[in-house]
């Protein structure tokens, strides 16, 4: 059987590197480590979703049709202004996002302040960067940028607005370009989780239609589930005719060479005839 166009579009497939895999459209992932506090759901703004810790210190904004899908800050109180602000675009996997929001529900507790804590250095958070191979790049001063080695994914840090960090992957455009920015009161070891899982070469899965035709050359596809076996064409009247032949030819052949096989087997043997014995000659008796 082979596949329709459409059936190729939803087929499943592990997608690596996994910073172009784009979104999966669902958001399942990111809320998977804050599954278990509480959840509001915003019928009538831009926010549909928003899911805060027990104390509403840390919110989790979830906007599914705005091009800023993911808006997640950190305040003092419930009231407060926000300390820092993570806002993740609608081509980010929530895979990355999932790096951050874990980090956040093992820090939280009522008494923690950790996702508080003031940055000491920007270096800290592209560790996971380095660590992986990512190079800097030449930058306009007062601002850092690395880059990946396949050159499709980097951050950029521009110190000029207090060390901000922007997260990147793949080509420029509205369709293709993933981004992730942290404002400059984020913790270092915050953008950090964000950056492991950016790095992080386990693959994701996605259905095809989800990679961009502008992607689809950069990324390695593999199947999630393997060709069906596929049925043999069905012969056609001309292929039915030469079959016929060739057994016909095979079963005449066959026969023949029975019957001579036969004769040789089943052959009596006659014994060969005596050979004739020359008689011997009456000599004339002598005369006495």
């Amino acid at each position: 059987m082979q596949f329709t166009t459409d059936e190729e579009q939803w087929r499943e497939y592990h997608v690596a590197p996994r910073y172009l895999a784009g979104s999966s459209g669902v958001a399942d992932p990111g809320f998977g480590p804050v599954s278990h506090w509480p959840h509001h759901h915003l019928e009538d703004g831009p926010c549909q979703l928003v899911v805060t810790s027990p104390d509403h210190r840390i919110r989790i904004g979830w906007f599914g049709d705005d091009y800023d899908l993911w808006k997640i800050t950190a305040a003092d109180d419930a009231v407060s202004a926000p300390r820092w602000t993570a806002v993740f675009n609608h081509n980010t996997p929530a895979e990355i996002v999932l790096g951050l929001t874990a980090a956040l529900a093992d820090e939280w507790t009522e008494d923690s302040d950790l996702f508080l804590n003031r940055p000491s250095s920007w270096a800290t958070s592209v560790t996971p960067l380095f660590n992986a191979g990512w190079k800097r790049a030449g930058a306009e001063w007062g601002t850092v940028e690395i880059v990946s080695p396949d050159g499709q994914a980097g951050a950029f840090i521009d110190m000029r607005r207090n060390s901000a960090v922007t997260l990147w992957a793949g080509p420029a455009g509205w369709g293709t370009r993933a981004e992730a920015t942290f404002t400059s009161g984020t913790p270092p070891h915050l953008i950090a989780a964000a950056s492991a899982a950016l790095v992080d070469t386990a693959p994701v899965i996605r259905t095809r239609r989800r990679i961009h035709p502008r992607v689809e050359h950069l990324v390695q596809l593999t199947p999630v589930d393997p060709d069906p076996p596929r049925a043999a064409p069905a012969p056609t009247p001309l292929d039915v005719r030469r079959i016929a032949v060739t057994a016909a030819l095979q079963r005449t052949s066959l026969s023949r060479n029975g019957t001579i096989r036969a004769r040789i087997s089943t052959s009596p043997s006659v014994p060969a005839p005596p050979r004739p014995v020359a008689a011997t000659p009456l000599l004339p008796r002598p005369h006495r």
